[in-house]
């Protein structure tokens, strides 16, 4: 490229070059403005001016609600009581995108959108929470060698009432995200981390919130250094003289009662057209994303909120954050009223939200695809949902349709999405109500019914596979559940057991005569050991033979008919490795959990592995499995994986 900073040669080069940068110049602002109408919003909504205007709406509506409601709304489930905590420990297409100091070692859903997780790199050292703690494991000199540990807590309290279920690593800090039902809300404790693995606490924050757990959803995303938390509020059922409950902040210097900084205000706050007639709104929930500077000594962070009900599910990509919000009403036939469910956008890069009306709900996040060149976000829909919190995702029924939604249809939130945005697809079988998969890959959309959290069954069921931009779906009946549905490359794997075996069912995404059910590996007397997208990995190979997407995968395995919700409180017995090379796939053994050295590591805090406890690590040449409190490593060749060395590192083991 030409650089204008040096001296010319004669005016006629100089001519010349001005010219064709006039001249790209042009060419750069045409795309740029075409990029911008097939992007942006036609219009966005308008904050409350004030706490007034906001304290007379809310106030309208809950009124109203009370006019018009026979039943009550429909409340957020409470998730199922905790196990008991032992005394013993118990024994987009998908991109992999970059964790801590570049490594890639996460599954997740967008490239360059970091997922909070239980398993991050920081340089060469593993850093892993586990049952509110932080531990970092050296992998320097092809070893393995356990390095520190500390409470994922702040010094000084006890993580009672509190569950620490994420971390990312931003730079030389680590990010611990928690819910604490003790001190009111999520919880963002950042650690110090040194080149030797060194772990320091250096400060505590707390943002006024319910809970985020979802059983499928993160609630914590990075971006750089720019930590994104989506969380909801529940509107109080008092008064609103004050507003003591919005949205905010407060650093954590162990007192308790120490008031909360707002960080949402009237102005921060959007309410769609849909929503202003207060006898047509379904609002109980404000639905807030919260941004914050990492990298800065004392945590800063911004907020914006929207109203809806309780029902969501969130999705972010690389330009935004994305809030569909149900309808919760029982009342909606009764009334005559047929209120929309609410998708909302906020930008990642400033600007105020833009949202439309929609029908239905996503099943979860991975119902979600933004197609930033195409301008169009896709999302799968059911006829009855609700939303992702807690275990909503889990359970979901009715019709089913592909929404693809131009970005620039959002506006001020007054109207539906045109019908012709909607594309009926093929309902799922009638089992599918507590179970149901759906994934994006490559121009394909693949969803199907599976076990999920329960006891995997001997039932066949059916995969459907729909093109993204226009044909003719195509349905396979498979012989055993779809409990997950991974990207491999442009092809796809669709995982799942039947009452005794496991399933590695390879799908053709690329080939001829595509899509066609391509190769299948069954895995004799075992079940799926994770249930959620961390669990699964797949290693591109360096070659690759006419789109054949040959590679290296990877996941945690239980014993046969394990129900998944098994997770939480048991470990994986081993996580199996394939090669896929040439559309097959070949076994190359499993890397298994060592149930004998098991400790008391005196749990504390956070005893349940709500996130699961086993992933599979590929590691620059280094291949590894973090199962409970062991980190095995294996020698991976082309034909199979033998364990080289092993290290626990529970408290009690050192």
């Amino acid at each position: 490229m030409l650089s204008l900073g040096g001296k010319l040669r004669s005016a006629a080069l100089g001519l010349t070059v001005v010219t064709a940068c006039a001249l790209s110049a042009s060419t750069l602002a045409t795309t740029a403005s075409a990029e911008q109408v097939r992007t942006a919003p036609h219009d966005t909504m308008t904050p409350f001016a004030s706490d007034r205007q906001l304290k007379r709406y809310l106030k309208r509506t809950k009124r109203a609600q009370r006019q018009n409601m026979p039943v009550p709304t429909m409340a957020v489930p409470a998730p199922p009581p905790a196990p008991p905590a032992p005394s013993a420990a118990p024994s987009t297409a998908e991109k992999v995108t970059a964790t801590g100091a570049g490594e890639s070692i996460t599954n997740t859903q967008e490239a360059g959108v970091d997922e909070g997780g239980i398993v991050k790199m920081h340089g060469d050292t593993i850093v892993i929470l586990r049952r509110g703690r932080l531990f970092t494991v050296s992998t320097r000199g092809a070893g393995l060698r356990p390095i520190d540990f500390i409470d994922a807590f702040p010094p000084g309290t006890s993580g009672n009432g509190a569950w620490y279920d994420e971390m990312l690593v931003a730079g030389n800090r680590v990010i611990v995200i928690g819910y604490s039902y003790a001190r009111g809300g999520t919880e963002i404790n950042r650690f110090r981390i040194d080149s030797n693995g060194n772990l320091a606490f250096e400060d505590a924050y707390h943002l006024r919130s319910n809970d985020y757990y979802s059983s499928r959803n993160y609630a914590s995303r990075l971006i750089g250094q720019t930590l994104i938390v989506y969380s909801p509020l529940y509107l109080p059922y008092g008064n609103f003289d004050n507003f003591e409950w919005l949205p905010g902040v407060r650093r954590w210097t162990g007192d308790a009662k120490r008031p909360f900084s707002r960080i949402v205000g009237a102005r921060q706050i959007y309410l769609p057209e849909n929503l202003s007639d207060p006898y047509n709104a379904d609002v109980d929930t404000l639905h807030t994303v919260t941004s914050c500077n990492l990298a800065a000594p004392v945590l800063r962070c911004e907020a914006q909120g929207v109203l809806g009900s309780s029902s969501r599910t969130f999705y972010v990509s690389g330009n935004a954050v994305y809030v569909w919000v149900g309808n919760n009403r029982y009342y909606a036939e009764e009334s005559g009223k047929s209120p929309s469910a609410m998708l909302y956008r906020m930008p990642l890069r400033g600007g105020r939200p833009s949202a439309i009306g929609a029908r239905g709900n996503p099943i979860d996040q991975f119902s979600f695809r933004e197609d930033w060149n195409e301008g169009i976000l896709n999302v799968v829909v059911r006829s009855n949902g609700g939303g992702d919190a807690m275990w909503n995702p889990e359970f979901n029924s009715g019709a089913i349709a592909l929404l693809r939604l131009p970005l620039y249809a959002f506006g001020d939130g007054d109207g539906d999405a045109r019908q012709a945005y909607y594309r009926k697809l093929p309902s799922p079988s009638r089992e599918s109500y507590y179970t149901m998969q759906n994934r994006f890959v490559g121009n394909n959309l693949l969803y199907g019914a599976g076990n999920s959290w329960g006891t995997p069954r001997g039932a066949k069921s059916t995969l459907v596979v729909a093109p993204v931009r226009r044909g003719e779906p195509v349905q396979f009946e498979l012989r055993h559940g779809i409990d997950r549905i991974e990207a491999l490359g442009s092809n796809a794997v669709v995982i799942g057991a039947d009452s005794s075996d496991l399933h590695f069912q390879a799908v053709e995404l690329t080939a001829p005569q595509s899509p066609v059910i391509g190769d299948r590996y069954t895995l004799e007397r075992a079940s799926q050991g994770e249930t959620r997208s961390h669990g699964f990995f797949f290693k591109p190979a360096a070659y690759d033979n006419h789109g054949a997407d040959n590679g290296y995968l990877a996941l945690p395995v239980a014993r046969a008919a394990r129900p998944g919700a098994s997770q939480l409180i048991e470990s994986s017995a081993a996580i199996t490795f394939l090669r896929r090379v040439d559309r097959e796939f070949a076994p190359l053994g499993e890397l298994f959990a060592d149930d004998g050295r098991v400790v008391d590591d005196k749990c504390q805090a956070s005893c349940v592995d709500w996130y699961g406890n086993a992933r599979p690590i590929f590691l620059r040449n280094r291949t590894l499995a973090l199962m409970g409190y062991e980190l095995v490593e294996g020698d991976l060749t082309d034909t199979g994986i033998k364990e080289t060395r092993r290290v626990n590192f529970a408290p009690g083991a050192r």
